[in-house]
């Protein structure tokens, strides 16, 4: 009984160079907090120059332990530091980099609160970053909810106005609801196998599928994460919430926070419910198609710039669902398609991002999200014309920007599973590609030849910040497109073993 107890009691060990990410990002947390109360309102700008700062230190232990290579493992599996984790973990730190340039100059202007802000982006990115590691039922769920709720907050930023009040109103009562419904899925899980070690519940499953508490279960937890990323029919949130919201807060909401969505399905799914592909390779089968054909059909209507690019964000939700519907057909095709998945997160951050941050330069002459205010944009932005047609053509995989090499990579994963159903869902995803090139292809109309709606051709002021995080997301798309070979080599590295 002596012995029991002190087992029950026993430390945890904690592998602190595999914390370390997570360490200092926490640490610039404080620091960003104790910092604000003692800065003048003047000032603000150290705040996330501090946080900057920080970010970039958060990658230089995930660089120490990709070096290593070394896998770690903590409480008793349920934290995993492996390169799947640390690929994921520099895309989020990156990608939160990127969002504090485009937001230096747009929240200094908009007279928001400057510090607080950071503060809650910082803490969103640090929920991402332990969700990379996380193979728990119960680790996912507070990630889960770490990284939703100051991103509830900053979707209601601008607290002045009706629409970003709806918007952060409906954004938090339906991420409640969806958390609920996975939660529920979680508990009859656990209630099934004993356990909410990813691993271990793989092992209790076994290839069985009779069970209908666990089919009920892996059902519900799928339907929580389709409204985190999006998808239809659950992503009617997000087109009110993309425009109500600050624009920088769009574009962390649009990538980071979809990618963390996509990280938690591929870990549940390739790790713990892998040989219980009947019950979820059919359900992402028809997410992935209702997903992309609603997300691309709708955006044909759009006239305001921001709503579009959230309803094409809905359509990439639904080409990233594809090798999920198709990845239950063996071990080859687990494999390629989580490279597919990997592969096109990291190259949909990049050319998302790049796209916003256009939006937000070009708003700050016209005032305007419409897409009419793009017109005649050549004429006296001719940098961020071409920047802007780099980023659309490279969404509609058009070579030779990055995005063809990840739409290539999601043919790839549906003609190779090799059935019926995946070579369907590939014909879809190809229709939806082209259908996707007339909205896409719309707004580089108006840049390129339509006239200057008002005829003012002053030229468009872009900030030092706001140039930075155009030109690295320019970089990155391009240079994908032009050497794929580096990214492909990335998403092998960060494939997880399928149980």
């Amino acid at each position: 009984m002596t012995g029991l107890l002190a087992a029950a009691f026993e430390a945890p060990y904690l592998d602190y160079a595999a914390l370390a990410p997570e360490m200092v990002l926490t640490g610039v947390l404080l620091a960003v907090l104790v910092v604000d109360l003692f800065v003048d309102e003047g000032r603000k700008a150290v705040v996330a120059q501090l946080a900057g700062v920080g970010l970039l230190a958060s990658l230089l232990p995930i660089v120490f332990l990709a070096v290593d290579g070394n896998d770690r493992s903590m409480f008793s599996g349920a934290y995993v530091v492996d390169d799947f984790a640390l690929v994921l973990k520099a895309l989020f730190l990156v990608s939160g980099y990127v969002v504090l340039l485009m937001s230096a100059d747009h929240i200094e202007e908009g007279d928001y609160w400057k510090g607080e802000y950071t503060f809650l982006l910082l803490s969103s990115l640090l929920g991402m970053v332990v969700m990379c590691s996380s193979r728990d039922l119960l680790t996912i769920f507070v990630a889960l909810e770490l990284l939703s709720i100051p991103a509830y907050m900053l979707a209601g930023w601008r607290k002045r106005d009706l629409r970003s009040n709806e918007a952060a109103l409906k954004y938090y009562l339906l991420g409640v609801l969806s958390s609920a419904v996975m939660l529920y899925g979680m508990s009859l899980v656990f209630g099934a196998t004993g356990t909410t070690v990813l691993e271990d519940i793989a092992r209790e499953l076994g290839d069985n599928t009779s069970e209908p508490l666990v089919k009920l279960g892996i059902f519900f937890i799928v339907v929580g994460f389709a409204f985190k990323v999006s998808a239809v029919p659950f992503h009617f949130w997000a087109p009110d919430t993309y425009e109500g919201a600050p624009t920088p807060v769009t574009a962390f909401l649009s990538v980071a926070s979809k990618a963390a969505g996509f990280v938690a399905l591929l870990q549940l799914v390739f790790v713990g419910f892998f040989g219980q592909d009947n019950v979820w390779q059919p359900l992402f089968w028809v997410l992935a198609a209702l997903t992309m054909t609603v997300g691309n059909l709708v955006a044909l209507r759009q006239t305001n710039v921001v709503r579009l690019l959230a309803y094409s964000s809905v359509a990439q939700a639904g080409y990233m669902l594809v090798p999920f519907a198709v990845g239950g057909s063996g071990d080859a095709a687990a494999r390629t398609a989580q490279t597919a998945a990997i592969v096109y997160l990291l190259i949909y951050a990049a050319m998302n991002l790049g796209a916003f941050a256009v939006v937000i330069a070009v708003a700050r002459k016209t005032r305007s999200g419409e897409v009419s205010s793009y017109g005649g944009l050549f004429t006296y932005a001719p940098g961020l014309t071409v920047l802007m047609t780099v980023f659309l053509f490279s969404l509609a995989g058009i070579p030779p920007f990055g995005g063809w090499f990840a739409k290539l990579y999601i043919f790839k994963s549906a003609v190779d599973a090799g059935t019926g159903w995946s070579v369907a869902l590939a014909v879809i995803t190809g229709v939806n590609s082209v259908i996707a090139l007339f909205y896409y292809a719309s707004v580089a109309r108006e840049m390129w030849m339509r006239p200057v709606p008002d005829e003012d051709v002053t030229p468009v002021r872009v900030p030092p910040a706001l140039g930075a995080a155009l030109a690295i997301t320019a970089l990155a798309v391009v240079a994908i497109g032009i050497y794929p070979q580096a990214f492909a080599r990335l998403g092998d590295l960060a494939e997880l073993a399928v149980r």
